[in-house]
């Protein structure tokens, strides 16, 4: 426990405090320059423990005194001068009133005043706030609350649940999950009632899963962690489906509200008006979610206009029942989990579930086939994040549509509208389940099955399962010859060139290519056309014909200028990249993987990202810099390994990969062969590309080429950001990003450096050579 000073009135610290580092300075920073700070957020996110932690810190700041008022037990609003007054034990036997009182005695004085727990009572320690801080310039109020008190001069600062590990990308090492402050919020927890308890490689994707199916909720995670002393941790994470049967083990000697997760939302509840309560429970259809444009769509209706959507989801982010996100120039809201989940109980008893289930899935069914109309032109790789964004939701409409016998074709339409989605995303298996779940009930030749056949077959070529993808593909032209669907052709015969070529029958290969290409001109279609440049291009480069394989890339990257096109054309200029490598000019060739990967990077495609990798590797080789390929193979290990196949849909290139590795070594030698190797992949992920551009990166404690201070350049900009005093939401609007994505860089910032501010930060950045 940490000392006090004799002014400083605060509850005594009984469990260790985790994390917050990032929250904590915010605070502080914000504590010397606005009168008032009023940390919001849900229910059990930590708020209070926040602010005694801050207290506590800065107690020797306040001479005139640090002072807790707990006012979650206050029924009557008339009484929170007086419940104020007795929290500063200031003796009075005066007739004055405590409002009076309580202004005389802070009047000259430096002192903190800790209103916690203050959302039931916002108007009347609004009131109280404002009276006190006009006639005491030396006073400070830290207030703790589901919403923001609304006064003068006051600071809000939203208090996110903890940081979970990253769910998609390469896996983290141990001792890195180990400093996620969810994972070490429940060790600690878990330590307590079981002292030999700890992280392990057997237990951590257990460990991960409570943490992640309590949304990093401390609260959540405390009530979770005591269960050990009866369940094991397996049995745990099983039985969390009953969150708020389960998690009921609280102090007692808290309030009751306090010591289940029900009590304390059933609380939050009650807070809200009729029909916010009413949109809360209809947003709980929505997964991991949505924005106003999804809650106007899907929830108004029936006794909720349109127009009153805007004004109730700002009452429940004022409420912290939604939490409000930014994602580059929008904004979106999401209910944590067990919000969500007592949102969906209130739904299923107005009996309107069902309807509210429907309406979501119409509306992500229109948006995924917007986005798949949409999938060549300028909007493609907003559309590739936002669907990204949306996918919870999409995996919640495909379930809904493929539970419906009645909608199992719009599901399946549905799951091939999103080719795009699961090919530029980690999501390769996923897509290939759903289309495989729709194809196995919808059996009757037609339009819809033969497009989802060759869909599931491009997947399974990335995925190197030739066979399956054949047999999908000579069924979907079976299909197509028999209705006349000659886009199905087209594909058909593209997928089946890609075929021959990873099986080496490069000749048939070329003639499937021109045949798909031959087809899509005929049908106007500038998706498949873009396709077969590049897969054409790759095989006359493979054959040796460098005229032809040049002279399709070009095609294809005018034909992808004029559109305003992305994608396809960084994938063709991977693929003339391949070729200009082998002709020997390495410096060009190295131009077009950069800018190849330079995009594959910004829409994060790890498919695009691995073969970039691969080329600039051979480059590396070719050029003598062994030590750059061993890092870059390194680099491919954790990236091949995470998408689930090597040289994915590009197999016929992999005698360039071991051509790389066997050059690389026997230059090297093995023993610094295996040990550039092993460096390169234990680079985090935003590290390792930033090295293969030629960024500047360190691995391990060993320099390697390029900046010479510790971030990279991400974090080097928001660095910049960070010393001319921009805020997280400034920064995040400025570089288009989310806010929570802004935090998490300056906390990366922070820990790289050693520091504990802001502040800090504008420091070094002074301190750094012009570049």
């Amino acid at each position: 426990m940490r000392a006090q000073t004799t002014n400083t009135r605060l509850p005594a610290e009984v469990t260790s405090f985790v994390g917050r580092r990032h929250e904590m300075a915010e605070v502080k920073r914000c504590l010397p320059t606005s009168h008032a700070v009023t940390l919001v957020g849900v229910g059990g996110v930590g708020k209070t423990r926040l602010a005694l932690r801050v207290a506590l810190d800065l107690a020797r700041d306040f001479r005139g005194g640090v002072w807790f008022v707990e006012l979650a037990a206050v029924e009557n609003p008339d009484m929170v001068p007086q419940i104020v007054l007795e929290a500063l034990e200031i003796p009075d036997h005066s007739l004055k009133s405590p409002m009076e009182v309580l202004t005389e005695y802070l009047r000259d004085k430096q002192a903190l005043v800790i209103l916690d727990n203050c959302e039931h009572l916002v108007r009347e320690c609004a009131v109280l706030a404002e009276a006190l801080l006009r006639s005491a310039p030396g006073l400070r109020i830290l207030a703790t609350s589901r919403e923001a008190l609304g006064i003068a001069g006051e600071q809000t600062l939203a208090v996110p649940t903890l940081p979970l590990p990253d769910q998609d990308g390469p896996r983290v090492p141990l001792e890195s999950l180990a400093t996620c402050d969810a994972v070490c919020l429940f060790t600690e927890r878990a330590r307590a009632v079981l002292p030999s308890f700890a992280v392990t490689e057997d237990n951590r994707d257990v460990v991960v899963g409570i943490c992640r199916r309590l949304d990093g909720l401390p609260l959540g995670i405390e009530l979770a962690a005591v269960r050990l002393r009866a369940l094991s941790v397996q049995q745990l994470y099983e039985r969390l489906d009953d969150r708020f049967r389960l998690l009921t083990a609280g102090s007692r000697a808290v309030l009751p509200r306090h010591q289940t997760l029900r009590s304390l939302i059933d609380w939050s509840y009650a807070l809200c008006s009729e029909k916010e309560q009413a949109l809360w429970a209809r947003v709980s259809v929505f997964s991991g979610g949505l924005d106003l444009e999804a809650a106007e769509a899907v929830c108004a209706g029936d006794g909720l206009t349109r127009e009153e959507i805007l004004d109730l989801v700002c009452g429940l982010v004022d409420k912290s029942i939604l939490i409000r996100e930014e994602h580059g120039s929008q904004a979106r809201y999401r209910l944590l989990e067990i919000i969500r989940q007592y949102g969906m109980e209130k739904l299923a008893a107005t009996g309107e579930q069902a309807a509210l289930q429907r309406r979501h899935r119409d509306y992500f069914r229109a948006l995924s086939a917007q986005a798949w109309e949409q999938r060549f032109g300028p909007a493609q790789a907003d559309w590739f994040t936002r669907l990204r964004m949306e996918h919870a939701n999409l995996h919640t409409a495909l379930e809904h549509c493929f539970g419906d016998p009645e909608q199992v074709t719009d599901g399946l339409d549905l799951a091939a509208d999103l080719l795009y989605h699961w090919i530029t995303g980690y999501y390769l298996g996923e897509g290939r389940r759903w289309l495989e779940r729709g194809l196995a009930v919808h059996t009757e030749p037609s339009q819809t099955r033969a497009r989802a056949l060759w869909a599931n077959a491009w997947l399974a070529i990335i995925q190197a399962d030739t066979a399956s993808a054949a047999a999908m593909l000579e069924e979907s032209r079976s299909i197509g010859e028999r209705l006349g669907l000659e886009p199905v052709l087209a594909y058909v015969a593209l997928f089946s060139g890609m075929i021959a070529m990873c099986e080496g029958d490069d000749e048939s290969a070329v003639a499937l290519y021109q045949e798909a290409l031959a087809r899509h001109r005929a049908t106007g279609d500038p998706v498949g056309t873009a396709l077969a440049l590049v897969r054409l291009s790759l095989a006359y480069s493979f054959r040796g014909d460098s005229r032809q394989a040049i002279a399709l890339g070009e095609e294809c990257l005018a034909l992808a200028d004029a559109h305003g096109e992305g994608w396809h054309r960084a994938y063709m200029m991977m693929a003339l990249g391949v070729e200009v490598w082998r002709q020997g000019d390495l410096t060009r060739a190295t131009e077009l993987e950069t800018s190849s990967l330079v995009f594959n990077r910004e829409i994060d495609d790890p498919l695009g990202v691995g073969i970039n990798l691969e080329v600039l590797a051979w480059i590396a080789a070719t050029e003598k810099r062994y030590e750059r390929a061993a890092l870059l193979l390194g680099i491919l290990d954790t990236v091949w390994q995470a998408i689930g196949a090597p040289l994915s849909g590009y197999g016929h290139l992999s005698g360039y990969h071991h051509g790389c590795v066997r050059i690389t070594r026997q230059e090297l030698g093995e023993q610094a062969f295996d040990t550039a190797v092993k460096r390169g992949a234990g680079l985090s992920y935003d590290d390792a590309l930033a090295y293969a551009l030629g960024e500047e990166t360190r691995v391990g404690e060993r320099p390697v080429k390029g900046r010479s201070g510790p971030l990279t350049p991400r974090e080097t900009e928001i660095a910049h950001l960070v010393a001319q005093g921009l805020t997280n939401k400034e920064i995040a609007a400025s570089l288009v990003i989310s806010q929570r994505t802004a935090e998490g860089h300056i906390e990366h910032i922070l820990s790289k450096l050693g520091y504990h501010s802001r502040a800090q930060i504008a420091v070094w950045i002074g301190e750094q050579p012009d570049q």
